[in-house]
């Protein structure tokens, strides 16, 4: 695929304030990217203030200096554009896909609230929005059938005290505690332009967009107080299993478990995508065939990988039990094909069939302005390089079936895996939450040992 890199470019740049900017030609349609990312997730959180960078991805949309209320939306919306954003724990972003001759109007929109925001932020706003998000977490969490999973295995893989110990969406008991000050110091330390990488991608001049960039950006002061991250470094390992048992009025049993993985950018993380796929990616995965078509234990069956740059990447298996099979059944099974996988490793046919799948989803995000901006915004962040992201196919291509088998042997293994199951209901739920916190507690005397 290095017949795309030499088809799109990108050159970058970076003003006086710090801002680094990432330019990318693409005459195809009439249409701009902007995509706005800033080097803030909730890794980056205080204690006692998660939730913090998703809530304040929500005040960003509630105005600014010159922008009132929902106006950012308006603005947008009626010029033909489309906009969102998102928080995960490692970064914000921002973006607005629009026609070519409104990409002024974007580009000044950004602008506007990374340098004006606090002129706007007001009490009212933070009480909205908090309240938003708060009914957020109800419907997305806490009132859907399996609406916790992820976050309890997240809270298992990462120990007490890490980092990524919590997820970007926060507790409520954290945002109730969020102040207005709090927002006001969030806001100075992180949404500085030397914390930022704007992308843009399409139907562009790039001297006159630049040209726009540095009117817009360029007055906006550098902020040079933002703390170091706490470490997210584990070992490889967990150690040994961690096991909980929900009982919850669910549609039918579930085994859920996340396994540690090489952080993101390793060559063993692609080693590690492509096992997964092969192993639980569509009809024909491995998983999908035993536990789905052949023994009849599930109705689903899934594997994926959630990559991470300051901490291990995470694998997260899903398997939905079918009828009244027994999840020690499906368990089973999965030990199975996972030994089996470490030992043999996938076939060359699965291999070429798992690199094609990667490919698609490669050929799908950069098929378009707005999925090109966000993956030059995100190698520029993260790796520090956005050239990166027209040469990632070529890497994943490049790794050997050896290197797939031997990722999963040393990390697709019952000493390092958090597992959550689901069961329809329990005659003693006290006792359940006894052995729950027990299988947590010896997990992590084993994994401080190995620490």
């Amino acid at each position: 695929m290095a017949g795309l890199a030499e088809t799109f470019t990108a050159t970058e740049h970076r003003l006086a304030n710090g801002l680094r900017v990432v330019l990318s030609e693409d005459h195809v349609d009439p249409v701009a990217a902007v995509c706005l990312w800033y080097d803030v997730g909730s890794r980056h959180e205080k204690p006692g203030r998660t939730g913090l960078a998703h809530l304040f991805e929500h005040l960003m949309f509630q105005g600014s200096a010159n922008v009132h209320g929902n106006q950012h939306f308006e603005f947008v919306q009626s010029a033909g554009g489309s906009l969102n954003g998102t928080t995960s724990f490692e970064r914000t972003n921002y973006f607005e896909t629009m026609p070519a001759h409104q990409l002024e109007l974007a580009l000044w929109l950004e602008a506007d609230r990374m340098g004006g925001l606090l002129e706007a932020l007001t009490q009212e706003s933070l009480d909205n929005q908090r309240d938003v998000v708060k009914n957020e977490r109800r419907q997305r969490y806490d009132n859907v059938p399996y609406g916790t999973a992820w976050e309890r295995l997240v809270a298992m893989a990462f120990p007490v005290g890490h980092p990524y110990h919590h997820m970007p969406i926060g507790s409520m008991e954290h945002l109730d505690a969020t102040t207005l000050a709090d927002c006001q110091e969030f806001f100075r330390t992180y949404y500085a332009p030397n914390n930022a990488v704007l992308s843009v991608v399409g139907d562009i001049d790039p001297e006159q967009t630049l040209a726009w960039i540095e009117k817009y950006f360029g007055t906006i002061p550098a902020h040079d107080g933002k703390p170091t991250p706490a470490d997210g470094t584990l070992p490889p390992v967990i150690g040994a299993e961690l096991r909980e048992t929900v009982y919850e009025d669910v549609p039918s049993r579930s085994l859920m478990a996340a396994y540690r993985l090489p952080v993101d950018g390793a060559r063993e993380a692609d080693a590690a995508d492509l096992a997964l796929t092969v192993l639980g990616e569509g009809e024909s995965s491995r998983l999908n065939m035993r536990l789905v078509r052949h023994d009849e234990l599930a109705v689903y069956a899934g594997f994926g990988i959630m990559r991470l740059v300051g901490a291990p990447s995470v694998a997260l298996l899903d398997v939905k039990a079918s009828g009244d099979a027994k999840i020690a059944d499906v368990d089973a099974a999965v030990d199975e094909e996972l030994a089996r996988f470490a030992a043999d490793g996938p076939t060359a046919a699965e291999l070429e069939r798992a690199q094609a799948q990667i490919e698609r989803g490669w050929l799908d995000r950069m098929a378009t302005v707005g999925g090109r901006a966000d993956e030059l915004a995100r190698y520029a962040t993260l790796f520090g390089d956005a050239s990166l992201a027209f040469t990632e196919l070529d890497r994943v291509l490049d790794i050997t079936a050896e290197e797939v088998r031997a990722v999963a042997a040393e990390r697709l293994v019952s000493q390092n895996r958090a597992v959550l199951v689901y069961e329809l209901d329990a005659d003693d739920t006290g006792d359940d939450d006894t052995d729950s916190r027990t299988d947590n507690r010896t997990a992590n005397d084993a994994e401080g040992q190995a620490a």
